[in-house]
C-alpha cells in the first residue's frame, strides 16, 4: 500500500473510531437519563420478530479499532418471498393435539426440537405444515440479539424481518404468565401489541430471558430445543456484524425434518 493511501486508510480508520466513541458517550448519557437499564419491546414488523435490546454499555474505555472494527457490513441478501400452505392458514387439527419432534439442520449445525400440539395447536399445525413443505429449506436465521434477551430469529424466508407466508393468525397460545422464556425455548413471533399477527418467523431462546408482554399478551410457545442448545450459543457468543443484527457467520437452515 502507497504511503499517502495508508494514511487515508489510518485517517478514515480513526474518525470512525472516534464516531463510535461520541456515539457511545450519547447512549451512555440518555441512559442516565430515561433508566439504569431499558427493555424494549419484542415486535415484528410486518410478519417479522423484533426482539429486545438492552444497551450494556458501561462506560468502559474502549480498545482503538481494529479493521474488523471498522469493516462495512455486509449487505443483506435480496431474496424473493414465499407463500406457505397456498396463503391459507393451517388448520390447528392438523397439531392432532399431540407431541412432535423435529431437526433443524442449519449451515452451523443440527438443533434437535420438540413441538406441543397440545399446549399450542395452531402455531404447531403452522410450523409442522410449513415444514414438510419446504417452506423453511434454504432460509436465512436474520436476526441475532445478544443483550437484554437473548435470541436467535428465524423463519423468513427474505430475510429482511418482513416476510410472512402470505397469511397470518391467532391468538397468542401457551405464553408464561411471568414473561420468561427459559433458554431452549421455541416461540412464535408478531407485530407488537397485534395478537393475531403471527406468520412463519419464530425465535429460539438461547439463554433463560424476560421478555414483556405488550397488550396482546405475551409470545406463544410451541416447543422446545432437546439438543443443538450450544450450536445457538455459539452462534451467539460470535457475536453480530457491525452496525447489524445479523449473526457474524450466516446461519442458513437447510432443512427441517418433523416427526
Amino acid at each position: 500500500m502507497a504511503v499517502n493511501s495508508k494514511r487515508e486508510y489510518e485517517r478514515r480508520r480513526y474518525e470512525k473510531w472516534q464516531a463510535r466513541q461520541e456515539a457511545a458517550r450519547t447512549r451512555r448519557q440518555r441512559q442516565r437519563v430515561i433508566a439504569a437499564s431499558v427493555v424494549g419491546a419484542l415486535v415484528i414488523g410486518t410478519g417479522v420478530v423484533a426482539a429486545v435490546a438492552l444497551n450494556q454499555d458501561d462506560g468502559a474505555p474502549q480498545a482503538a479499532p481494529t479493521a474488523s472494527d471498522v469493516a462495512e457490513p455486509t449487505p443483506a441478501p435480496s431474496l424473493p418471498a414465499r407463500t406457505g400452505n397456498g396463503g391459507v392458514v393451517p388448520d390447528p387439527a392438523a397439531a392432532e393435539g399431540r407431541t412432535w419432534t423435529g431437526t433443524l439442520t442449519t449451515s452451523v449445525g443440527v438443533v434437535e426440537v420438540e413441538l406441543d400440539g397440545a399446549a399450542a395447536p395452531q402455531a404447531v399445525a403452522n410450523f409442522v405444515t410449513l415444514a414438510r413443505e419446504g417452506y423453511f429449506d434454504s432460509t436465512l436465521c436474520h436476526r441475532l440479539v445478544p443483550s437484554g434477551i437473548f435470541v436467535l430469529q428465524c423463519g423468513d424466508p427474505t430475510a429482511t424481518g418482513t416476510g410472512g407466508p402470505g397469511y397470518s393468525w391467532g391468538p397468542v397460545e401457551n405464553a408464561p404468565a411471568d414473561d420468561v422464556y427459559p433458554a431452549g425455548t421455541l416461540a412464535m413471533a408478531r407485530v407488537g401489541n397485534d395478537a393475531e399477527s403471527m406468520g412463519s418467523q419464530f425465535f429460539l431462546v438461547y439463554e433463560d430471558s424476560t421478555i414483556p408482554s405488550d397488550t396482546a399478551g405475551g409470545y406463544t410457545v410451541f416447543g422446545r430445543i432437546t439438543s443443538g442448545l450450544d450450536v445457538v450459543q455459539a452462534i451467539a457468543d460470535a457475536g453480530t456484524q457491525p452496525g447489524t443484527e445479523r449473526p457474524v457467520q450466516d446461519v442458513i437452515i437447510e432443512g427441517v425434518e418433523i416427526q
